[in-house]
């Protein structure tokens, strides 16, 4: 009979969790300057990441590299295990679960922001069809859902133009869970908000990573320590160093590079 105790063998005999997203060795080289250097990054089902960096580190290549826009020269970009996300367009990869969000808000402005949400939920989203049927049961059970998750319920009906530049931030994101992704890239939330609607992105965050994967890319370090979640840095296209932000703040490597002294 083992004299090991029964908590250690439940735990060896427990299968490892399969990652969400897996990058292991990803090469990407524009006219001989490498974007990415044998980037690897593994980010696990219900995690939220933020990567951090200098420009040039290779922050933006790497999304693009996971939704589609570029392909990589060599490397593994992996999603649920299996599914090779090199082989897949950037539609394609927005349909089996990957949204992403650019720094610069980009709704549509002359409508309201029901109509914003309403024209993104996953379906049948022909303009003819939603604005004569204006969704059925299950889509205005979805859409309130939405506007509850970022706060935006009691402006569904005005312009979203109108809208102040964090409030716009909020509705695209809204926007995105209306595709119901498993994955979402948020480049820079916080960029240009107020401090009330800085905090609120953070908590907003952390909503939506209550049922999904979130990486945030993101200069703003007070923000980055707000999300309380593990931090990757990035420099030169590859990997830094990784941990919480404390953890990477204090290494020297990080300071040198990035954060000065």
């Amino acid at each position: 009979m083992s004299d090991e105790p029964e908590s250690a063998v439940a735990e060896a005999a427990r299968p490892p969790v399969e990652p969400l997203l897996y990058l292991d060795g990803v090469n990407v080289s524009f006219d001989g300057f490498k974007a990415l250097n044998a980037l690897s990054l593994l980010i696990e089902p219900g995690e939220m990441r933020a990567v951090i960096g200098p420009n040039g580190a290779g922050k933006t290549t790497m999304m693009d590299v996971i939704t589609g826009k570029t392909r990589p020269q060599s490397g593994k970009v992996l999603f649920r295990g299996d599914i090779d996300l090199t082989r897949h367009d950037e539609a394609e990869i927005a349909s089996l679960g990957i949204g992403r969000k650019f720094q610069k808000p980009t709704v549509f402005e002359m409508h309201s922001v029901e109509d914003n949400l309403l024209l993104s939920l996953k379906g049948d989203r022909r303009p003819s069809r939603v604005m004569l049927m204006r969704g059925n049961a299950d889509e205005k059970r979805r859409l309130d859902e939405i506007l509850d998750i970022v706060k935006l319920d009691p402006l569904r009906a005005r312009r979203a133009g109108d809208l102040s530049h964090g409030q716009k931030q909020w509705l695209e994101i809204g926007i995105l869970l209306a595709q119901e992704p498993d994955l979402l890239l948020v480049d820079e939330p916080v960029a240009g908000m107020t401090d009330a609607e800085t905090e609120e992105t953070a908590n907003l965050l952390r909503r939506i990573n209550a049922t999904r994967s979130v990486i945030v890319v993101e200069h703003d370090m007070t923000f980055v320590r707000a999300l309380g979640v593990k931090v990757t840095v990035l420099h030169e296209g590859a990997v830094l160093a990784e941990g919480s932000l404390d953890h990477v703040s204090a290494d020297p490597r990080v300071i040198d590079t990035y954060l000065g002294r």
